[in-house]
């Protein structure tokens, strides 16, 4: 169960840090610094390399979870549990949309050159990265509130 839950907990800091990072610290200079040609190629390119990691984490996030749910008993687990796996799941889902939809646009519209188009995906996934990142900065609390509640 250790290593479960090592492997769960860093699955979320690479998925949710990484998300922060992107949101708070690379987006605000690459906005200020580059010009829209540069800028959606570097996050073509940022994508790219942070998608495989964020897929390997959600497979990571949910056979460890489904698993320790299992080990706590499935519905009759703790509620925050439960909010953490419906969350988690639509994090997921979220992610996915965005892989497949503005993602694959963003990379269409940098090969072709296209940067009106790619401005479009990129502010798409912007949006729902900042709704994905909320989630999981959520779904984080709702795990350390839930547990100091169930100890208490």
């Amino acid at each position: 169960m250790n290593l479960t839950l090592f492997l769960h907990v860093l699955s979320v800091v690479v998925w949710v840090g990484g998300m922060f990072f992107a949101y708070m610290a690379l987006r605000p200079v690459a906005a200020s610094v580059l010009e829209p040609p540069q800028r959606l190629t570097l996050w073509a390119g940022v994508f790219g390399e942070f998608f495989p990691w964020v897929w390997g984490a959600v497979v990571l996030i949910l056979g460890s979870g489904l698993y320790m749910l299992m080990r706590l008993g499935g519905a009759a687990a703790p509620h925050y549990t439960l909010t953490m796996l419906v969350l988690g799941i639509v994090m997921m889902l979220i992610f996915a949309h965005v892989f497949f939809a503005p993602y694959k646009k963003l990379k269409r519209a940098v090969g072709e050159q296209d940067w009106k188009a790619g401005g479009a995906a990129l502010g798409q996934i912007r949006k729902l990265i900042g709704i994905n990142l909320s989630l999981g900065l959520l779904t984080i609390a709702v795990v350390f509130i839930g547990r100091a509640l169930a100890l208490n």
